[in-house]
């Protein structure tokens, strides 16, 4: 016996009910049991489409779709930082390597004034509250394509909604280290100062390329990940 139509499609449903959210994720998933199913039915013809699913479900343990869910969610990171790698190298090369420079001497003088700390704590202050309504939106928007049942890509997700959970809370966590420390930043030897400069310029582009490029190149990425993006976005 081979499935229908409609028996994938339910196994989508399926899928979904089971807090599956990501199209690529689902799709995986489906042809895993599709295949299942179908070599069930060879030795046990008598089950029903339902006692099929049912059983090759049970092979998934206890708590069903969640290891691999987690399994392909460290699989995307990696592809994530992989990306974000791709994009970092970029800025040493002219003439983004000028922009570097600028930012690493703005941080090398500004830890050097007095009080530089407070200046540093305003700058992350800015950029939490930049980075807070930027993730609501996105976030509301995300809401928005689940409510009308868009199809909704792993990485996709990531870009624009988790980003590996990486710029809000290495933010605050910034914030904290220097607020909870009471470092006095212009009391550092000159060695501090540039590893210092040096850190903050690196955490800067990473911002940026999480922020601004990666958004901004969302559909070219998407479609060198997932060959299907284009045609089941133009469904």
């Amino acid at each position: 016996m081979k499935l229908t139509k409609t028996h994938i499609e339910e196994l989508y449903k399926f899928t979904r009910k089971h807090f599956v959210e990501h199209y690529d994720v689902q799709t995986e998933l489906v042809d895993h049991l599709a295949n299942d199913i179908e070599e069930i039915w060879v030795t046990q013809q008598h089950l029903s489409f339902q006692e099929a699913r049912d059983k090759s479900f049970k092979k998934f343990g206890i708590f069903g779709f969640m290891d691999v869910i987690d399994a392909k969610q460290k699989q995307m990171n990696k592809r994530y930082w992989k990306i974000i790698i791709r994009f970092a190298k970029e800025w040493f090369t002219v003439p983004k390597i000028v922009t570097t420079s600028i930012i690493f001497l703005f941080f090398f003088v500004m830890l050097q004034i007095k009080f530089s700390e407070y200046f540093l704590l305003g700058i992350l202050t800015l950029l939490i509250i930049y980075d807070i309504i930027n993730f609501s939106r996105k976030r509301k928007k995300f809401k928005i394509r689940k409510k009308k049942k868009k199809k909704i890509f792993l990485l996709e997700s990531m870009i624009g909604n988790t980003r590996n959970s990486f710029t809000g809370l290495t933010l605050m966590n910034l914030f904290n280290i220097v607020n909870l420390t009471k470092f006095e930043f212009s009391n550092l030897e000159i060695h501090w100062v540039i590893l210092i400069s040096t850190g903050s310029t690196l955490l800067c582009i990473t911002f940026y390329i999480i922020l601004i490029i990666i958004p901004q190149r969302a559909e070219e990425l998407l479609k060198e990940t997932y060959p299907e993006y284009k045609l089941v976005n133009n469904l």
